[in-house]
């Protein structure tokens, strides 16, 4: 029986399965993880080009992508001024 997969508390979009790409935070209905969606934007990509390049990628998803990345820095204590 596969249980559906949850999204993580406080996101619409982003969920993490252990049978779902090793476990790492992944964007909701996709196999794409957080970890690769910001890769493509620290490559310049736009949400319009990630999702020409991967179909189904919900472009709606980046702000919480963004914000998932920002809070688990914070969480590791590396949300301060660490390039001061």
């Amino acid at each position: 029986m596969n249980e559906p997969i949850e999204t993580v508390p406080g996101y619409q979009w982003i969920v993490v399965d252990s049978d779902l790409l090793g476990g790492q935070p992944t964007v909701k209905g996709t196999r794409l993880s957080v970890s690769h969606i910001l890769a493509c934007l620290s490559e310049g990509m736009t949400g319009k080009d990630i999702e020409q390049d991967y179909p189904g990628f919900p472009p709606e998803s980046l702000p919480e992508v963004l914000k998932f990345a920002a809070e688990q820095l914070e969480r590791q204590g590396s949300g301060g001024d660490a390039a001061a």
